[in-house]
């Protein structure tokens, strides 16, 4: 599955992306100009990676990535992969947590996920196949370079690879607007995946029932729902509350 994007931009993504081992970078784009300091500081990782890099013209890197805030660099990638799913199911511990996305489909959401993720000790990211967003070059610029180090797992039936977690006593905690519990009377400590709904319907019937828990958030506002990648947020930092001082 072919799809990591072939063109990245900004800084901190094309940083990352060089610095994180398994990630193939062809060739870095420079606009001419650029600050120094940030400049040798690329250059010092490229090289100690044996990657190319090539100053250009503003111009060039405009036409590259049009419309969007390449802040003066750009890099291709080798096409890479999903991780796979079954070295996610032999890689799980008591430590494991995980970040389940029931079709989420605007890309920055997801980008930010994987940030927030990444921040809070996750050790995958699992997304649908169809009707979710996927990796793409806003999602590795949403990520500020998260991207490169948290594993980003597509399956094809996302209640199949719940059902495979509980097999092996992996608990599900489904987070929902309606939710029985609020999110901080459960315990999160072992081996727990956390699944949330897409931005506008929430989590499937079918996902729904392969939770063992399902949790909310409370709220005091007039608006009663949160964006997907706050939400994610919110949960993830408690659970690693939890697990850091005693729960």
């Amino acid at each position: 599955m072919t799809v990591t994007p072939a063109i990245i931009y900004g800084w901190v993504p094309v940083r990352e992306a060089i610095r994180a081992r398994g990630r193939a970078v062809h060739k870095v784009l420079v606009a001419r100009g650029e600050r120094r300091h940030r400049v040798n500081e690329l250059l010092a990782d490229a090289r100690g990676m044996g990657i190319p890099v090539h100053l250009v013209s503003r111009d060039v890197l405009d036409r590259l990535v049009p419309h969007a805030a390449h802040q003066g660099v750009v890099a291709y990638l080798a096409a890479g992969e999903y991780a796979d799913p079954e070295q996610v199911l032999t890689a799980l511990t008591q430590e494991t947590m995980l970040v389940l996305l029931d079709h989420v489909e605007d890309p920055r959401n997801l980008g930010a996920i994987v940030r927030t993720a990444h921040c809070a000790g996750v050790q995958a990211v699992v997304i649908p196949k169809d009707r979710a967003a996927g990796l793409t070059d806003v999602v590795a610029k949403t990520s500020a370079g998260a991207w490169a180090y948290t594993p980003l797992v597509r399956v094809t039936n996302l209640a199949t690879f719940c059902r495979e977690l509980r097999e092996r006593s992996v608990r599900i905690v489904g987070v929902e607007a309606d939710g029985p519990i609020s999110y901080t009377e459960a315990e999160y400590r072992g081996p727990v995946a956390f699944i949330f709904g897409s931005e506008g319907k929430g989590l499937r019937r079918l996902t729904r029932a392969q939770c063992d828990l399902l949790v909310s958030i409370p709220m005091r506002g007039r608006i009663n729902s949160l964006n997907v990648s706050v939400a994610v947020g919110i949960v993830l930092f408690e659970a690693l509350r939890q697990r850091t001082q005693g729960g």
